[in-house]
């Protein structure tokens, strides 16, 4: 049993705290290259690709921050997807001139339709956005200056989730995460390669794109590690904001995070090859160390590290220890669950709470996956505040 719980404690300090410290070391080894500064002249022409579905309530504010972008008029193309929308979101977006609209009363999902446009999209760089994500004004141009690399097919910009101070545990530890992931994104980019993007802001060169199966659940991810399998390198560029609200509520939060969580499980199967580290090396190891080992593994290691944990407590002082101190850590936990939806500044209650029930999500999706009860399509989340880009 003592050999249960030591392995199970290996997995969650390895991928939490373990990972870190390395990718962190090795990214220390490698010479990083500063971009130089591009003049308007010599910028790419570029679509922004929105993605949309009934957002009448921020569309307005999504149109404006794009026209508001430091980048030259006559070279952003701004063009919104919004299939399946019943609400007034293609009316506002009609209003206004120089924005196209693509619009197809039938819902079949963001990747079919973002398959559907592609081809139809001939600047060399295409920019992936959400109608509900707000960018700052220098992102853009920030993001195409690291395509002078030529091995660079993609990048990703930094997600950055705002919470007020009326916002609820889920919010809040919403926010807290994605810092933490900003971290691992870097530094995975500054050794190799980011492990995949975020859909919320990413570009791709507009030729590499292929088109993605309409099943795929998280297809930004898929999207991205695909381009990077075949050698090119997917970068991240920290000072383009992505900026969202976190969620308005647990339940909100649920819905997204089960759905991720389906799609991660989707992904590992679907990118079977890339879990040959003598293949894929560098990329490999990241991809398993970030990404796999939570999908998969995470949610049994901690319940394993507990459950172990009885077992070994009887009479020795340190398993009794360690013990006291997961107990804790749960109660901390429920104690965030109970104040989930409330305003609260005790961030030890948020923290432990927004873990576990991460974790709790993983199981969701794996059992919403495995059924095939997950769909392409889905109801979007409610944010708890709107944005506003730095």
């Amino acid at each position: 049993m003592e050999a249960v719980f030591w392995i199970s404690v290996a997995i969650v300090a390895y991928t939490f705290v373990g990972y870190g410290v390395i990718i962190t070391l090795l990214a220390k080894t490698k010479k990083q290259v500063n971009y130089p500064s591009l003049i308007d002249e010599d910028l790419p022409e570029v679509t922004l690709l929105i993605a949309a579905y009934n957002e009448q309530e921020i569309v307005e504010a999504k149109i404006k921050n794009s026209l508001a972008l430091n980048y030259p008029k006559e070279k952003l193309n701004i063009h919104f997807v919004t299939d399946g929308s019943t609400d007034n979101t293609n009316r506002i977006i009609a209003k206004h001139e120089g924005i196209t609209l693509d619009y197809s009363p039938k819902r079949q999902g963001k990747i079919a339709a973002v398959n559907r446009v592609m081809p139809y999209i001939k600047t060399p760089i295409t920019i992936f956005t959400d109608a509900n994500v707000m960018i700052n004004p220098e992102g853009l141009r920030l993001m195409v200056e690291r395509f002078q690399n030529n091995l660079v097919a993609a990048v990703s910009g930094e997600k950055t989730v705002i919470s007020a101070a009326s916002d609820g545990a889920s919010a809040s530890g919403e926010g807290f995460y994605w810092k933490y992931e900003s971290f691992l994104k870097k530094k995975d980019a500054e050794y190799n390669s980011l492990v995949g993007s975020a859909g919320e802001l990413f570009a791709i060169r507009t030729d590499l794109y292929e088109t993605i199966d309409t099943n795929t659940l998280i297809e930004d991810f898929v999207m991205t590690m695909s381009m990077a399998a075949k050698g090119f390198k997917v970068d991240y560029e920290p000072k383009a904001l992505a900026v969202e609200s976190g969620s308005a509520n647990i339940e909100e939060e649920t819905k997204r995070k089960v759905r991720i969580s389906a799609g991660g499980i989707q992904a590992v199967i679907k990118l079977m090859p890339l879990l040959n580290i003598f293949k894929y090396g560098k990329l490999s190891f990241q991809y398993i160390s970030h990404r796999v080992l939570r999908w998969t593994l995470m949610p049994l290691a901690l319940l394993f590290t507990l459950l172990s944990n009885f077992f070994i407590a009887d009479n020795q002082l340190f398993y009794t220890l360690v013990l006291i101190a997961q107990i804790a850590f749960y109660a901390l936990a429920s104690v965030g669950y109970i104040v989930r939806n409330r305003p609260t500044k005790f961030k030890p209650v948020y923290i432990p709470y927004y873990f576990i029930y991460m974790h709790y999500c993983v199981v969701l999706g794996w059992i919403k996956y495995f059924s095939g009860k997950q769909k392409v399509t889905w109801e979007k989340s409610k944010r708890a505040v709107m944005a506003e880009a730095a």
